[in-house]
Order: C-alpha cells, then structure tokens, then sequence
C-alpha cells in the first residue's frame, strides 16, 4: 500500500485528499488508517508534525454520516490544536457535506450553542468547554461512535485527566475510542485500559543514523520571508545540482514559479505528471540545464543522481525517516554533501524531535546578509556580464538609444551598480521587514516583551531562559533580563533574534502553561517594582 487509493475509503474524501496536495500517506497515516478502518480501538504513538490528524481524520470523516447529531468528538490539549484539526478535517469532508465545529473556551459560548442546534456531525474541542456543553445540556453525545484523544500526554500535564474521564463516562460504551500520544507515560496507559478494548497500537519505527559524509545544518527564518531567506542562501552557497524539498505538490508548483521569477534555473517534480514529463525534467537535471530540482518525498524517490551536492529542505520532513532519505540523495560515490533545512519558529520543537531520532546536534547558521551574497556573487556576476558582453547580438543596438540616454545624465559606474542592484538585490529584503517593535523599555541593543503569567504558574529565571532556548534555538546566555512578577513577566532578548522569539512563542506554552507574548510597552519614568530578578 503506497497511496491514499489503496485505502478503502470513499472516491469523494479521496478527491479531497488530492485537492490539499498530499500525495503519499505519511508513516502514521500508512499504519493506522487501515487499523482504524477496522472499527477496533488503535492507540497511535506520533509526535506532532507526522501527519497524525489526517491519519485519524480520514476514517473518522469516512464514517461519518449526513445525519444532523454529533457523530465524532474529537478532544485536544487546546484552542489552537482544535481550530487546527477542524481545519484539516473541513477539508477532508468538503465533498461529504459534513460539518465541524470547534468548541474551546474564550469563544462565546452563544455561537457554539447556535451552531451545535443547527446539527454538526463531528465535534473538536478542548475538555473543559466540553464538559461546560454536556453540563448546560446543550451538546449530546447518544450518537458518538467515535472518541479521539489527540495529544493525550498533552492533556494529562495540563490537568485534563479527570475532565477526560467525566466525558468518556458520556459516551456509549459500544464505541471506537482513538488515542495518539507523543509519549505513552503510566497514566496514559491506565486511562486506556480502563476506557479502551483490546486496542492496537501502531508506533512509527526509529530514524536510522544519517550518512557521515552528510554536512548537515538549519537556518532559523521566518515564515512570512521563507523564500527570500532560500534565495540568500542559495546565492551564497556554491551549488551543481541541487534537490530542494517541499511538503506538497501544491507546495512544489509554486515555489518552481518564485525561483523560476527570481532567474534561477529550476523545475518542478511532482505526482501530477505524466512519466514523459517527468522524464524531461530529469534530463534537464541530469545533464545540468536546470540547477535545482524541486521535489516532493514521492516524486523523488528512484532519483540517484551522482554529483547532486545539496539537498535543501524547504519544507521540514514531517518524520526522521523522510528526514534521513532527503539527505542521502546527496554525499553519493563518496562525495562529501551538505544537507541544508530550513526552520521556522514553530518548527523548532519538530527539527529537536528529528535530531532526538538520528542521534545527533545539526548545527545552525545564520541567514546570510546582502553584503555576505554580493561578497560570495562577485566573481560570477562577473563572469555573466562578461560572457553578455561577448555574445552581443542585435539586441544590443534596441538599447543603444536608452543608454545614450542614461549615460548623459549619469555616471557609468552609478548606471552599472544600479542594474546589479535591480537584478540581484531587490528580491531579498531584510528578513526582519515587518516587524518594528519601537521602544519596548528594553536596554540598548535589546527587545523587552511581555509575558502574561508569571509566579501564579510557578515561573522562573532559569525556565523562562531554558524554554525560549529551546523554542527558539538560542543559548539561554543571550536571553537579557528577566523580571517575573505575579501574574506577568518581562523579559529581554537580543534584537537580532527578536522576531523569532516573538514567532515561536507567541500563543505558545511555557511551564506548561498557554501564554502570550507581546512586545512591552516603554518604561515609565518612576516603575516600582517587586520582581523576581534574573
């Protein structure tokens, strides 16, 4: 079984499927798809990242009917996971006719109420809001067949372990229950136990260790500036051949339309085409007429191209085995290669869990500077304009007028850097665009931020500096000040990484709890202050 076709699901969520661009089941769909297709209960042991709520959200829509009760609650550690997974699952269903909703707390509960008497077949929520409907008798469970615990473990550090038990107890105990969980601690297996019938568990197997002529390393970008920040480092590095990765076919399509924009040699490989097109890109590759290949995981498998010299990970692996067989399409016939990933904030737990997996540190680096490109282009540059030069043609003279022009009311070299300018520099902006913090009280140099909590969840110096560490990828070092009061928190971050501390913590979690971070807002002249001191 290779693809989604294998599965016995229906033609309608199979087009829908293919319209959000997934070509292959991920490991986690491969396995419990057809598990759960069985009807028995399947606890699936997955991080976030590996494709788990298609592989729980396809049988679940499969089976769900037009019929207007809630069929399927599907319960999450939070707010942002439920918004997510009912995403995901409205796309699935969007042949089926089915609805989703939502259900988190900080929302009115008058909407939810609405929308629950209108008829919503699966239901997504957190378990405290839940409970609220089932005590206020405004959301029924009679009709569940199916129960989804996703992120158990998540659930039970947040203390939602008894709320858990009170909504089970609702269900009817002729049901498919579903569990996936990162990590399976004792209480977990108790709460299965006591709540699941004979389950089958399905685990995704251990990434293997990484190839060692594989120079490996992460740059930590933004999303909202992710091909301008591949561009700098494409132009700074010395590139033959190059695969570059995406999630998607989707994903595919259009960064080979923003490189193939930017001038880059460069083409696009995906399920979509017939074998003779796919045969022509291949050619082009193969015989260097393109320099980057542009790919997902299935396109490219069968690829063994000796002299490609990096891979390039434009969209993170979803799992440490796609991770593993990215990179090994480069270092071939004992030639050293350079694996490059890119990482956004939010990612930065995912790229820790892959590097858990493969037993080892990838390095970071910096996102190259224009300086640093220009420094890195020049000889090339060079050599293009030179080689233009030396292959005039007739074209030559349709300009002529033009540059009479321009050189009468401007210097040579001021005409010549203001072309290399337009044509080299103007796609990538600061990565940093966009965001001005201004003044947040922050010390020279640093960006000062506001946290929501603080002692009243047990804040301090070391956990707020640990987990922006480990969010972030920074040393815990280069965290400034931190000021923990008792029901908020400042804290101090370099400028430079900014951005990315705002990126990944916002609307994250920190010593367990959900918080949010905004920057701060200017000192006043006289602040009293009783706080915790870094």
């Amino acid at each position: 079984m290779t693809n989604f076709n294998d599965f016995d699901i229906s033609d309608s969520i199979r087009k829908a499927i293919k319209d959000m661009g997934f070509e292959e089941p991920s490991p986690i769909q491969l396995k419990a798809i057809p598990v759960i297709l069985e009807g028995g209960d399947v606890i699936g042991q997955a991080q976030t990242g590996t494709g788990k709520t298609a592989a729980f959200g396809i049988p679940v829509v499969d089976k769900v009917t037009h019929e207007k009760v809630v069929q399927a609650l599907i319960l999450t550690p939070t707010r942002e996971l439920a918004i997510q997974v009912s995403g995901e699952l409205q796309k699935l269903s969007v042949y089926n006719k089915i609805r989703t909703l939502p259900i988190y707390g900080g929302q009115s509960i008058g909407h939810q109420i609405k929308a629950l008497k209108q008829g919503v077949q699966v239901v997504i929520g957190t378990p405290g809001r839940i409970l609220d409907h089932l005590k206020r008798k405004t959301l029924g469970l009679d009709s569940v067949h199916t129960v989804v615990l996703d992120e158990a473990d998540e659930m039970l550090d947040m203390g939602f372990i008894d709320d858990i038990e009170l909504i089970l107890k609702q269900v009817q105990e002729k049901r498919q229950t579903l569990l996936f969980s990162a990590t399976m601690p004792p209480a977990i297996k108790k709460l299965s136990r006591k709540y699941m019938t004979t389950p089958k568990i399905v685990t995704i197997n251990k990434g293997e260790v990484t190839a060692p002529l594989i120079n490996q390393i992460y740059f930590k970008v933004l999303e909202r500036n992710k091909i301008d920040s591949l561009c700098r480092i494409i132009d700074s590095e010395e590139i033959e051949l190059g695969i570059l990765f995406c999630r998607t076919k989707k994903g595919v399509a259009e960064l080979t339309e923003a490189l193939q924009a930017r001038g880059y040699l460069a083409d696009g490989l995906h399920g979509d085409l017939t074998q003779s097109q796919r045969d022509a890109v291949m050619k082009k590759f193969r015989d260097s007429s393109i320099e980057f290949l542009i790919a997902t995981d299935v396109a490219a498998r069968g690829i063994d191209v000796e002299n490609v010299t990096h891979v390039i990970n434009y969209d993170i692996p979803q799992d440490p085995e796609s991770y593993v067989h990215r990179i090994g399409r480069t270092g071939r016939a004992g030639r050293q290669g350079l694996a490059l990933t890119l990482v956004t904030p939010r990612e930065m737990k995912h790229l820790r869990s892959i590097e858990h997996e493969i037993k080892m540190s990838i390095p970071s680096q910096d996102v190259p500077t224009i300086e640093e490109v220009v420094e890195k282009q020049r000889d090339s540059w060079k050599k293009r304009v030179t080689d233009t030069i030396e292959s005039r043609g007739k074209e030559f003279e349709l300009f002529a007028p033009l540059v009479e022009d321009i050189l009468q009311e401007h210097a040579p070299q001021d005409v010549v850097s203001a072309l290399l300018k337009m044509n080299f520099s103007s796609e990538t902006p600061n990565e940093e665009a966009g965001y001005n913090f201004g003044d947040t009280g922050g010390a020279k140099g640093m960006v000062r931020f506001f946290i929501n909590v603080g002692r009243n969840v047990q804040l301090t110096p070391k956990i707020v500096a640990d987990e922006v560490s480990e969010l972030v990828g920074i040393s815990s070092k280069a965290i400034g000040r931190i000021d923990i009061f008792e029901n908020f928190t400042f804290m101090e971050v370099p400028e430079e990484v900014a951005p990315f501390v705002y990126e990944a913590l916002r609307y994250s979690r920190i010593n367990g709890a959900r918080v949010n971070l905004e920057p701060a807002k200017p000192r006043p002249k006289r602040e009293k202050r009783t706080p915790t001191r870094s």
